[in-house]
């Protein structure tokens, strides 16, 4: 088993940390897969879903709602500096769905002063969260 250790850190707390095999998530420039000695680099977060593949016997899969933030990747650790970053369990549903019919409004209307960015970063982190609880 060749594994890493995962940090993730969001402001408040540390979210996640343990041995891994290999962790993907969404960046600024497509999404990736980190195995152990990954090339060191440094990334911007997408929103989207984070799958933390597990150095068990059982090989667990975890999944979270990764919002932004950075990640530093070095041979044999990764670190998420996540704005926010959410387990299934802490996802409310029906606010994930809400959230996601006002960006698409806001997207489809196109009115004069729309935030198109801002938008579509609130569209994707409502997509993150509902496809971690699905």
């Amino acid at each position: 088993m060749d594994a890493f250790k995962l940090k993730v850190v969001t402001p408040e707390r540390v979210f996640f940390e343990d041995d891994v095999e290999m962790v993907e998530f969404n960046t600024t420039e497509g999404e990736i897969g980190i195995y152990k000695n990954h090339v060191p680099t440094t990334v911007i977060i997408k929103p989207g879903v984070l799958n933390i593949y597990m150095a068990d016997s059982e090989k667990t899969v975890k999944k979270a709602a990764l919002h932004e933030g950075f990640v530093e990747i070095l041979g044999d650790r990764v670190t998420i500096l996540a704005e926010v970053i959410e387990w299934p369990d802490e996802i409310d549903e029906e606010r994930a769905e809400r959230s996601k019919e006002r960006a698409e409004k806001r997207l489809s209307e196109k009115a004069t002063g729309t935030d198109v960015d801002r938008a579509t970063a609130a569209l994707l982190r409502a997509m993150a969260r509902i496809n971690v609880i699905r």
